[in-house]
């Protein structure tokens, strides 16, 4: 995962903009429920009246409720209202603190509204005024008194008190004439508004997060793919063998998607989930409820699910996605191979071979489908049973009166919202194994060294001004992991101007020989020299711009025949194209072809023959100009009076470059100015072809294979 926080770095200021946005959006989701308690508990419950004190009071009202308060606070609430009205009702000053006069009022709301019920204690409230102004009693001594009484008050009846208090406030707006429907709607209203408003809010927050997560996980798929494609490109045989080719392809395509989905996921569910749990249990700490513990037990039994869904699941996401990369070598193959497969009727044979792939990755698919199915109804359970808990002990706490209808209906909700944020991440946990097994795989190829390097130092400018001299010096070669060396103690020079022919049995290190100029490969023991410099001193890059490499099996690239004949790059004129074209023999079927140089070719080449295909990857080389020419095996595929024809505009094209040939056939190569005669990997003869015919009996042995005894008695005489 490291190599994915790596290149999520340059995505650093989004992702804090998205964490910052998701916190505003867990607030704005955890201000919902308290919204919810004020519509029940003060909308519903208290008429829309919030607290004790009224913003509108009668003189006498006013007057009944300063019989309990001290003398200090008397003063307070005489400050907070202004003068009577015509009928004497005083207003509530817009500067007034309402929370402090709503501590202040409380006790003295609940007095009056207990005593004003009856006749009774209407009277005994009269009949304490009179006392208080007679002097019979004190204000300290009638708040001993309420002190006294508030102390044996139980919890539970305390929390009535605000209830009481706005019933008071209530009974002395109907007194008043106001419409307590209005009162009540307005506050509806209010608070309802307040609640559109929040989640549009959260709409369009989540919009955004859901945009800038979709642009960095975009991003992110863009870089790593980036990243492993020129990685890949850097690597030699030994790196792409160590990997296949079906795997590194998987790498590229399935396994970056997914990691591209789960970083969507993160971003927009992931990172969520611990924002909205954390928050959530600040609110509800605030609620000081006696049920936290409800919460705690439900995200411990949360955790242990995922905990073991992870254990469970890991170690098989890493065996389905190798499962991936043998499906799709296995159908890679027989999509190559299709022409013999037909040719030795072996469909029913290579059917069985995919059925067999394709079961495995189905087996393991199933076992890790039906662990997140298993997953979903436990979380499921969870939640209902956290419900169920939650109501049958808060029920208790509305019965005894510690909690209100309100307060445990935002508990409820609280905790559904907290459970439902865990319960997205065990959702999105289902791909997180998997996406950590593609990103473990993707930090592989990232993270494997190239075999051949750059040197620190190159020697480049030598190459410049040099003709592109090739010298073997006493070069041996073994492949990696190799215990046998497939090249031994190679020496010699091609040089400016002359043609050098490599021939020999299948499997003798022709094309081995080959690779090892332009750096497919590194020597194993001695050096190979350009203009004096030894090529591993020179960038991979200056030494094979010097060269023009023709493969055995002709490849071409998707396009058209002149982004072919292009493809060194943009210093290959039209001229340049055309004439390559002419030399390689491939001038007339271009030209024949309705669209010309701009006929579309294939992939791989398919819509061309085998011999146009050859001659079209010549061509391409021979546009480039370069210094030395590597052509292995080229020829095969040509009939010999086009390769006569060839190799004779060749001859004239290349007369100032170094021209290294392998062959499988004489004809060829007769007039090569030196030929190399290899078997089992060292040079057992070199010379010109009428001096081999003499003296090396290995490539008599070929020739006579190949020509007439009359071509070969006319070759020893030094004839063609």
């Amino acid at each position: 995962m490291k190599v994915v926080f790596h290149y999520l770095k340059k995505f650093r200021v989004a992702i804090v903009i998205v964490v910052c946005l998701l916190i505003f959006q867990a607030i704005c989701d955890m201000a919902l429920p308290d919204y919810t308690s004020d519509l029940l508990n003060v909308g519903l419950q208290q008429g829309g009246i919030q607290d004790g004190v009224p913003d509108t009071v009668r003189t006498e009202t006013l007057a009944r409720l300063e019989l309990f308060l001290a003398e200090g606070d008397v003063d307070t609430v005489e400050a907070a209202y202004g003068p009577a009205d015509q009928d004497g009702i005083r207003a509530l000053q817009k500067d007034a603190d309402r929370e402090a006069l709503a501590s202040l009022l409380a006790i003295p709301d609940s007095a009056v509204y207990q005593l004003t019920r009856t006749e009774e204690g209407t009277g005994s409230l009269a009949l304490l005024q009179q006392m208080l102004d007679a002097g019979a009693v004190t204000r300290e001594q009638i708040q001993q008194q309420l002190a006294g009484e508030m102390d044996a008050l139980s919890d539970s009846t305390a929390i009535y008190l605000n209830q009481i208090a706005t019933a008071f406030v209530s009974d002395e707006y109907a007194a008043q004439g106001r419409d307590l429907n209005a009162i009540r709607n307005r506050y509806l209203f209010q608070v309802g508004g307040k609640m559109l408003l929040m989640c549009l809010g959260m709409a369009v927050l989540s919009v955004i997060v859901g945009y800038l997560a979709s642009r960095i996980s975009a991003g992110l798929g863009r870089d790593l793919r980036r990243g492993l494609f020129q990685q890949v490109m850097r690597y030699t045989s030994t790196e792409i063998e160590q990997f296949s080719t079906a795997s590194l392809i998987t790498r590229c395509t399935n396994d970056i998607m997914q990691v591209q989905f789960t970083a969507v996921m993160l971003l927009r569910m992931v990172a969520y989930a611990p924002i909205l749990a954390i928050v959530g249990v600040v609110r509800v700490i605030e609620i000081g409820s006696d049920m936290s513990w409800i919460i705690v037990a439900a995200v411990l039994a949360l955790a242990v699910c995922i905990a073991i869904l992870f254990v469970v699941a890991y170690p098989k996401f890493r065996i389905m996605q190798q499962l991936v990369d043998r499906v799709n070598l296995v159908s890679r193959e027989m999509l190559t191979g299709i022409m013999p497969i037909r040719a030795f009727v072996r469909q029913k044979h290579e059917e069985k071979r995919f059925e067999g792939a394709n079961k495995d990755l189905m087996r393991t698919q199933l076992f890790t489908n039906r662990v997140m199915t298993f997953m979903s109804p436990v979380m499921t359970m969870i939640m209902n049973g956290v419900s169920v808990l939650i109501v049958w002990v808060g029920g208790h706490g509305v019965d005894q009166g510690s909690v209100q209808v309100g307060d445990l209906t935002a508990f409820i909700t609280y905790s559904m919202v907290i459970i439902m944020g865990f319960l997205m991440l065990s959702m999105v946990s289902v791909m997180l194994p998997r996406a950590g097994v593609a990103a473990n795989r993707i930090a592989e190829v990232l993270n494997t060294p190239v075999s051949l390097q750059d040197p620190a130092q190159p020697q480049d400018g030598v190459i410049a001004s040099g003709k592109g001299e090739i010298v073997f010096h006493d070069v041996s070669f073994a492949y990696p992991g190799a215990d046998d060396c497939v090249l031994e103690h190679i020496s010699f020079t091609a040089s400016p101007g002359k043609t050098t022919a490599i021939i020999g049995s299948t499997g003798c290190g022709k094309s081995t020989l080959i690779h090892l100029i332009p750096r497919f490969y590194d020597v194993t023991q001695g050096s190979i020299t350009m203009d004096g410099v030894d090529i591993r001193n020179l960038n991979q890059r200056t030494l094979r711009d010097a060269i023009g490499y023709v493969p055995q099996k002709g490849m071409l690239f998707s396009g058209t025949v002149e982004s072919n004949l292009k493809y060194a790059g943009e210093q290959v004129s039209d001229e340049d194209m055309k004439e390559a074209a002419r030399i390689a023999q491939a001038e007339d079927f271009i030209l024949e072809k309705p669209d010309g140089y701009q006929s579309a070719i294939a992939q791989n080449g398919s819509n061309v023959s085998g011999g146009q295909r050859q001659r079209l990857s010549i061509a391409r080389a021979v546009a480039k100009h370069p210094k030395v020419f590597l052509f292995d095996d080229t020829f095969s595929a040509l009939d010999y009076k086009t390769d006569a024809a060839l190799r004779a505009a060749l001859a004239r094209s290349t007369r100032d470059a170094v021209v290294i040939i392998v062959a499988q056939r004489i004809s060829t190569i007769l007039q090569a100015d030196q030929i190399l005669v290899m078997e089992e990997g060292r040079i057992v003869g070199q010379g010109t072809h009428s001096a081999l015919l003499r003296t090396c009996p290995t490539y008599l042995e070929i020739a006579r294979g190949q020509l007439s005894e009359e071509e070969i008695r006319a070759g020893m005489k030094g004839g063609k």
